[in-house]
């Protein structure tokens, strides 16, 4: 279904969807947040990608899974702390973020699915918005299946057509929170669907950077394991896992036990984001690390999105947000590594 809200309704719109959590881009300092709202009017000319991807309110950074208690006379106490039943509406997120979410949900939510990522990306309302006049230089995400008006995982996805947005409804979801304020909506013109498809192709045209033959590069990758080459391009490492825990789709955690009072035992359990770039994550309790350098954990994070996923899922573990290429402190470059990868099959 496709619609267009003029700008000056947005916040009228906006203003109906009571009864939720909103959620939108926030300026903090240097950077972008998704930052709790009570309103939104518009969205900032100068807006261009949050710091931390969407993942972080489906998966938080940490979370509680049950408290614990050793009652002297009742015995041993265990209470599951679910995620609070509350819906929530991020609006902002762009294509890139919203494909991690998709993404992410083959891990948690295939097999045995995990109940609390379950809830809470139930609970979640992804309102978009398509990457025009944008992308930034380190975005790749054309090579690899996406794209800046792309609506993988996005209940709507809105289109700046600079007076109005061109407004498309993906999902049950997203047809409910357009009839919350249905008398802002109208149907769109041939002239407003046009005007939309070359605003696509313009952006598409604006990608500086890309993947050259991504395709080739799982079966290439099978055959690099043992090859020097990871030693050369983790040189720099700092592991400082930025790359990670600002990737839309990396999923790591650990699991603690945190204890409020030995006597008597009282704490809680708890799931926290981790790394497989930092040296004690594959570490065994007999003191044997399976991935003991940088080069081993370079090696791991390329294989598992760009060989280990495909194998499973039959799709690349990546969105080409390009925050790893932009943040990282020494200038490791995904998008350098893979062009190398690419190049030993040609």
């Amino acid at each position: 279904m496709e619609k267009i809200l003029k700008k000056s309704d947005l916040g009228k719109w906006v203003a109906k969807l009571t009864g939720f959590d909103l959620y939108g881009p926030v300026r903090e300092n240097d950077h972008w947040e998704f930052i709790k709202i009570s309103h939104l009017e518009s969205f900032p000319e100068d807006y261009t990608q949050v710091n931390v991807p969407l993942k972080k309110v489906v998966l938080p950074n940490r979370e509680v899974l049950f408290q614990f208690e050793d009652n002297r006379n009742g015995g041993p106490h265990l209470q599951e702390v679910l995620p609070e039943e509350k819906e929530v509406i991020v609006f902002g997120v762009r294509p890139c973020d919203a494909q991690g979410i998709a993404l992410l949900s083959k891990v948690f939510s295939g097999g045995i699915p995990d109940i609390y990522f379950e809830r809470r990306r139930e609970q979640v309302y992804v309102v978009g918005l398509s990457c025009y006049p944008i992308p930034e230089e380190s975005c790749f995400c054309l090579s690899v299946g996406g794209g800046p008006f792309s609506t993988q995982g996005m209940d709507i996805l809105l289109s700046d057509l600079r007076g109005s947005y061109f407004v498309e409804i993906l999902t049950p979801k997203g047809e409910k929170l357009i009839r919350l304020g249905q008398e802002y909506f109208s149907d769109p013109t041939d002239k407003d669907r046009h005007k939309k498809k070359q605003l696509e192709k313009r952006a598409r045209e604006m990608f500086a950077r890309q993947i050259q033959g991504v395709e080739k590069i799982p079966p290439v990758l099978q055959k690099m394991f043992e090859a020097g080459f990871w030693r050369e391009e983790s040189f720099r490492c700092l592991k400082c896992g930025i790359c990670t825990y600002l990737c839309p789709t990396c999923h790591c955690f650990d699991i603690a036990d945190e204890l409020s009072s030995p006597a008597p035992l009282q704490g809680k359990r708890v799931r926290i984001w981790d790394t497989c770039q930092f040296p004690d994550f594959t570490m065994h309790s007999s003191g044997h690390n399976p991935r003991p350098d940088k080069a081993s954990r370079l090696r791991q994070r390329i294989m598992h999105k760009f060989l280990y996923f495909v194998e499973t899922f039959d799709d690349i573990m990546c969105t080409g947000c390009g925050r790893c290429v932009a943040k990282c402190p020494v200038g490791i470059d995904i998008i350098d590594i893979l062009n190398k990868v690419a190049s030993h099959g040609a």
